[in-house]
């Protein structure tokens, strides 16, 4: 099954409403942007990242404008040498290349061993958008929903600021 089914498919069981745009791969942030333009919703840049030793895994949900603090972030977390997760870690972890991040991904993780943080600063918009495991479509949904979805693959939703 392709992994935008499976997304489809895990929303529709939770009766989670989405608003879908196909559209060519897009490849960066910025090309991304330009795809869904005037359609409402924060449009959210999502980070796999780990330690050093690659012993400890995290999702990190922003707006796609802002930069992360790596440092900042090991401090909240706790956590020494905070940095990209390899494409090789990524793939093991979530089955998914570069570019496509997002919390659909969580749905690959049998290690169920990501820990999820999303910016306070964007907790309080009505939509967010992501990348439904392919960067060829982009789905909105309402913030409530992300977290609703999150929770249901039995995940804690840390709120922090970034």
């Amino acid at each position: 099954m392709d992994r935008y089914k499976t997304v489809e498919e895990h929303l529709n069981a939770l009766n989670i409403p989405f608003q879908l745009v196909e559209h060519e791969a897009a490849l960066t942030t910025e090309q991304a942007d330009r795809f869904i333009e005037g359609i409402e919703g924060v449009r959210t840049k999502t980070m796999f990242l780990t330690n050093k030793k690659k012993t400890q895994f995290f999702l990190v949900i922003m707006d796609d404008r802002k930069r992360l603090d790596m440092k900042a972030f090991g401090d909240l977390t706790q956590t020494k040498g905070i940095r990209m997760a390899s494409e090789n870690s990524l793939y093991e972890k979530m089955l998914l290349p570069p570019g496509v991040v997002s919390p659909f991904g969580l749905l690959s993780n049998a290690d169920h061993d990501i820990r999820v943080f999303i910016d306070r600063e964007i907790i309080s918009a009505d939509r967010m958008s992501f990348h439904p495991n392919t960067n060829e479509k982009t789905v909105f949904l309402r913030t409530g929903d992300v977290i609703r979805f999150i929770e249901s693959l039995d995940y804690t939703v840390n709120v922090v600021d970034l």
